[in-house]
């Protein structure tokens, strides 16, 4: 069983008006295009990345080192697709966000229309990036990859990546536990994955 039901759905699962740049902790799926293996390989239920997967990997990492206000959570680069919750603090210092006790707080679920005075909402519109949203520090993360391994590869201009990703806005501790456990088992269930296309 899945986590989720259409957990690889290519059209936008963005939820209308939810502010992508608010305090909250966000499970991201990027998938390949296509679907192709090429960040390495299962090897008894473990992943062994090549030099592609390592790349994506320091470049996830990198995500946190660039932006003071995001925390990288579990994460793991399978052959195909990479799986990571991304943490957005309030604090701004990077060094956790919630209650102060290392609990998650609930991420709101108001749009700006719903929000009583429309201010402090952040949208994000076609053409406006918001600075630190999940959507564009997604984007910059699959056009920095891509523009490297593209570069190893010798392969000017080709996708690396599906052109949207999922994403699942974390309510709670229980589900992000739930989570950090499905990524950290997941390239022990790569037999089972329906990513795995071998």
């Amino acid at each position: 069983m899945t986590l989720f039901k259409d957990k690889y759905r290519i059209e936008s699962v963005r939820l209308p008006g939810y502010d992508y740049s608010q305090p909250g902790a966000y499970f991201i799926t990027i998938v390949t295009h296509n679907r192709q293996c090429l960040f390495g390989n299962i090897v008894d239920g473990e992943m062994i990345g090549n030099e592609f997967g390592e790349l994506i990997k320091n470049e996830w990492l990198k995500t946190a080192l660039i932006r003071p206000n995001i925390v990288i959570d579990a994460f793991v680069v399978m052959p195909n697709h990479l799986h990571g919750i991304l943490i957005i603090t309030d604090n701004g210092c990077g060094c956790g966000f919630g209650d102060g006790r290392g609990t998650l707080q609930r991420a709101s679920t108001k749009t700006e229309t719903e929000s009583e005075s429309g201010n402090g909402t952040t949208i994000e519109q076609f053409g406006k990036p918001t600075k630190n949203s999940i959507p564009t520090i997604v984007r910059l993360f699959k056009s920095t990859t891509t523009k490297q391994i593209n570069q190893l590869r010798q392969m000017p201009m080709q996708p690396l990546w599906q052109r949207n990703y999922h994403e699942h806005v974390i309510r709670n501790d229980t589900e992000l536990t739930r989570i950090r456990q499905y990524i950290i088992n997941n390239p022990k269930k790569w037999e089972e994955d329906n990513m795995n296309k071998l």
